[in-house]
């Protein structure tokens, strides 16, 4: 149901916080794939390309948007992420139309980052190029892995060559960046076989890696028949010595599953983690916004079947839900601690508008990270130390 906005004078606190305002990025949800892949627990849905409602798609997402647009007004946003979905199943031309009526909504940074998520099964030299030529500045291509076995084992629909070849267009089509998207512990996956995809995946110089662990998650096809992953030992040393792999190659670890060449990170990406302000349209999109004005953070949830999306009669807001006190230590470090970067104190403050010194519960939980090693701080600063990063789940834990 939707969440009538009349009530939210009531619902603000009595006393105004001040509150600082963090950058603003916009993710556009774009839902269809050619198939649902059995991992997947993204909100996504097969459909045949040729069948694709694109114009009348693309028509309610500028809707959306200039609705949403009225909760930033003129601020600046520094980063899109098209993502799905397989937002590359859209021909360029509806992108292009798409990046032309964002602009004429928001106030877009001139070197906005503008990332489209592709599939290498859905892509060609041309449809790169066109992609460039729409305004987008980086692709992230889902390669997950560049074995065949793996690769059906996974649902995917595109083979080895496919993957090199997506990355090669990539390379060539005058973006500023490019990432693959690699998946390790995939099932009766052993260690060499790990190593050999990420060993693939840095030979094509990409200058961003998503390097992540396949995780079975509820309401998909793996949680209903769980395949036979890798033993919690074969998984820890896959990542040790991929991580290894990837610092001798260059690349930096900034985040928990992210790697870069330097200067190379996600804005996009870093804007979440540093508990950044995001408008989300599209399809089930999420949204994160700051409104300096009544001192309170909300949350935006859209509608998320595309036929209900897409229903003329009805909005595209499914929720609008006013983010509490009690509720903002968690979400604050629930994100923040996904970077490896040091976490300035004072931004605690300046974005949640609650006083550190005033929240005695958060202050014993985080004494107890720093005494089990989860945690490290100076003065200023807090940083998740390596075994944090290990158990980054249970450090999250205490700070409930």
């Amino acid at each position: 149901m939707i969440n009538s906005h009349k009530g939210d004078e009531n619902a603000l606190h009595t006393s105004i916080k001040t509150l600082r305002l963090p950058p603003v990025a916009l993710y556009i949800h774009i839902p269809w794939c050619v198939q649902k892949c059995p991992y997947c627990d993204f909100n996504s849905h097969g459909q045949k390309q040729s069948t694709l409602p694109e114009a009348e798609y693309v028509s309610h997402l500028l809707d959306d948007l200039t609705e949403d647009a009225k909760l930033i007004g003129s601020r600046l946003v520094h980063s899109i992420f098209i993502g799905g979905g397989t937002p590359s199943l859209f021909s360029p031309e509806a992108i292009d139309r798409l990046l032309t009526g964002v602009r004429q909504r928001v106030n877009l940074a001139h070197d906005a980052e503008i990332t489209l998520e592709a599939n290498p099964g859905t892509v060609e030299s041309g449809r790169f190029n066109g992609f460039a030529k729409a305004g987008v500045n980086r692709i992230s291509i889902g390669v997950q892995s560049f074995q065949q076995e793996k690769l059906e084992r996974l649902g995917r629909i595109h083979d080895e060559q496919q993957a090199l070849n997506a990355a090669g267009y990539a390379r060539n089509a005058g973006l500023n960046s490019f990432n693959l998207d690699l998946m390790h512990g995939l099932p009766e996956q052993s260690i060499d076989d790990a190593l050999f995809d990420l060993r693939q995946g840095i030979a094509q110089q990409p200058p961003h890696l998503s390097w992540y662990q396949l995780t079975i998650e509820p309401n998909t096809q793996f949680h209903s028949k769980p395949p036979t992953l890798p033993e919690d030992d074969i998984l820890w040393d896959i990542q040790e010595q991929g991580h290894d792999i990837l610092t001798a190659a260059g690349y930096q670890q900034y985040e928990i599953s992210g790697y870069s060449l330097a200067g190379q990170q996600c804005r996009h990406n870093l804007n979440y983690w540093r508990f950044g302000d995001y408008l989300g349209i599209g399809c089930g999109a999420h949204g994160k916004v700051t409104l300096p004005d009544c001192g309170q953070i909300i949350r935006t949830v859209k509608v998320k079947h595309p036929k209900g999306y897409m229903d003329l009669t009805r909005s595209y807001l499914h929720q609008r839900h006013n983010v509490q006190d009690d509720e903002l230590p968690f979400e604050f470090f629930m994100n923040r601690l996904r970077l490896l970067e040091p976490c300035p104190k004072q931004e605690f403050t300046d974005f949640t508008g609650l006083l550190l010194t005033a929240q005695s519960q958060l202050m014993a939980n985080l004494n107890t990270a720093l005494t089990k090693g989860l945690l490290a701080e100076t003065d200023t600063h807090w940083q998740v130390t390596p075994l944090g990063r290990r158990y980054l789940n249970s450090l999250l834990e205490m700070l409930v």
